[in-house]
């Protein structure tokens, strides 16, 4: 098999007064400074206080007067870790924002004692843009490095996605007793989650009266007169719902029927969080439902159903999240 063709990093892993090269698999090869590499590992500040021979009998590589070390990352992997090991006046940190690349700098982090390096590896795994995206693949990464706190992370953000999971790059990495774990977290959080659909109290005690409540039963406002009642409530003098009435009696607040909009909005939400037990589930739920509602054009409820819809989704996804909180993923570290 031939070597790969040898070419030179760019900047700042060119520098013409650099004390060794190090050699990536497919064949960059890196100028740097040892100190920086020896005050940032101490696996490079042995390997660099090696005695060497005197008297031309090594073995070494040398090229340019400066000895040719080989490792077996390949060059992206090698330039990202070589920048945390130099001042930031000299080269940025890297943006790690491909979880590709935080597995292999990790791997490189641990084989060359970079200590410091792997705790911010570690915070690339908790960063929100990668974790909303991929936190299956964060969660693996993490559990494989025996990483808490980023483990327990992912599965939390994990739960903004279905039960079962689609075929991720890293499923090798885990155990199936890691899967397992994972699921079975999801659900228990799924069936804590459940008992909000089952009960509104945590509803009703925050609007206090269903008279708080106007958006929900078709009343412009909370000075409607009102006659007869169902349920023990009092209803609305012009009782034909501007878009239609549920009939779902599990949504029934306060005993009495709401707008269909809002009882199809709670039936999707019972169905997903069933699934993706997640305060996100619900929010983004809300703002289908805004939008639906607004396209159907009703005068009474379109100028209404964002701000009624955005607080009552907050509501219910604090609750949600409240919920799931206690719950526990039970793997050892």
């Amino acid at each position: 098999m031939e070597s790969p063709m040898e070419t030179c990093a760019s900047a700042p892993f060119d520098h013409a007064k650099a004390d060794v090269i190090l050699r990536s698999a497919d064949g960059v090869e890196f100028r740097v400074f040892t100190l920086f590499l020896s005050l940032a590992s101490p696996f490079f500040e042995t390997l660099f206080g090696l005695p060497q021979a005197s008297d031309g009998t090594s073995d070494q590589e040398m090229k340019d007067g400066l000895a040719v070390i080989a490792v077996s990352e390949d060059s992206k992997t090698l330039d990202s870790f070589l920048r945390f090991c130099y001042p930031s006046t000299l080269a940025e940190d890297p943006s790690l924002d491909n979880l590709t690349e935080v597995l292999s700098v990790l791997a490189a982090a641990r084989k060359y004692s970079l200590d410091l390096i792997e705790r911010k590896v570690c915070q690339a795994l908790t960063n929100p843009k990668v974790l909303e995206a991929e936190p299956i693949r964060c969660f693996a990464i993490a559990r494989n490095a025996r990483l808490k706190h980023e483990t327990i992370t992912a599965a939390r953000h994990n739960l903004r996605q279905p039960l079962i999971p689609a075929l991720f790059a890293e499923i090798n990495l885990i155990t199936a007793s890691d899967l397992l774990a994972l699921l079975t977290y999801h659900k228990k959080c799924a069936i804590a989650v459940q008992a909000l659909m089952k009960d509104l109290k945590w509803m009703t005690d925050h609007y206090g009266s269903l008279g708080s409540c106007g958006w929900l039963f078709n009343r412009p406002n909370n000075t409607s007169a009102f006659v007869g009642s169902f349920g023990g409530q009092q209803i609305n003098q012009n009782n034909n719902y501007c878009c239609g009435q549920g009939t779902d009696r599990r949504f029934f607040p306060w005993n009495t029927p709401p707008l269909a909009w809002w009882t199809t909005y709670m039936q999707e939400i019972y169905e997903l969080l069933r699934d993706s037990p997640s305060g996100d589930t619900v929010r983004l739920a809300a703002e289908r439902t805004i939008q639906k509602v607004r396209s159907a054009s009703c005068a009474s409820c379109s100028g209404r159903v964002k701000e009624a819809m955005t607080e009552f989704s907050n509501l219910l996804a604090l609750k949600v999240e409240e919920a799931v909180a206690p719950i526990e993923l039970e793997m050892v570290f």
